[in-house]
């Protein structure tokens, strides 16, 4: 019966894609059928960090990011989470084998916007965007 929660969890990605940006949504509807949910997964996981430690400043984002990092862990390592968002993308991450290099250096920009508002050299500052961005597009290229 994993499926019914697998099939939902796809669900709260693409939900979570649309809502959150409707032009990424309409270019992923270009895209063939039987990539488009995985790439939904990737995006509600990426948003959903992002949206930790940029949007809940009247919470413990540090504390929260915390938790979703844990949760994170605990999804790749047992194939499943409770958390619809993370249970979606530890799927696409072992069907298509997503290098952890590639998911650990965007936890590490999202730790950095936590607390770093000021980039003093270049390399802090491509560190991030490689963090931030770049393995993004990378994951959806596997």
């Amino acid at each position: 019966m994993k499926a019914i929660f697998d099939r939902v969890s796809y669900e709260c990605s693409k939900t979570v894609t649309e809502s959150y940006s409707t032009s990424f949504a309409l270019a992923t509807r270009m895209l063939s059928p039987s990539i488009r949910s995985d790439i939904y997964n990737i995006y509600g996981f990426v948003r959903f960090a992002d949206e930790i430690v940029d949007t809940f400043h009247e919470f413990d984002k540090a504390g929260l990011f915390q938790e979703f990092e844990k949760d994170l862990d605990n999804a790749i390592e047992q194939g499943i989470s409770l958390n619809p968002i993370l249970n979606s993308f530890q799927h696409t991450y072992h069907k298509y084998g997503i290098p952890k290099h590639l998911v650990e250096a965007f936890m590490k920009s999202m730790r950095m916007d936590l607390t770093k508002k000021d980039y003093k050299t270049h390399e802090e500052y491509k560190e991030y965007i490689y963090g931030s961005a770049d393995v993004v597009g990378l994951m959806c290229l596997r």
